[in-house]
């Protein structure tokens, strides 16, 4: 009887930190904050590049809600809104979105001073 009731104990109080630990899960912070960058990419594929003005639009104004998070862009995000920007004609614009890009993402600053040497020409 008193090997019953320890078993018994035994299976409640694993039953409980079993309980105990799933509830102490939680999803793991995130590094970069993505709003409509994916799918804004996907499109300006999807539609060969028309539409930039509308779609620099719309990362800028996802760009103003990472930063008001405090978290930061993706990778490519400041090089894709330079992409848009180049193709409006706005060349301030662009090298301003490279130099960003360079700056988060050192391992981006190659093709990054490539892309400025070409802007500049």
């Amino acid at each position: 009887m008193q090997i019953a009731k320890h078993k018994q104990g035994i299976f409640v109080l694993a039953l409980l930190s079993s309980a105990l630990l799933t509830g102490c899960q939680t999803a793991p912070p995130t590094l970069y904050q993505w709003e409509g960058y994916q799918p804004q990419v996907y499109e300006y594929f999807k539609r060969q590049g028309s539409g930039s003005e509308a779609q620099s639009g719309e990362l800028e104004a996802d760009l103003q809600k990472i930063r008001a998070t405090g978290k930061a862009p993706p990778p490519g995000y400041h090089a894709h809104l330079g992409l848009l920007y180049s193709q409006t004609g706005k060349n301030d614009q662009v090298a301003e979105q490279f130099r960003a890009e360079k700056e988060l993402f050192p391992e981006a600053a190659l093709y990054m001073d490539f892309l400025l040497k070409k802007l500049a020409k």
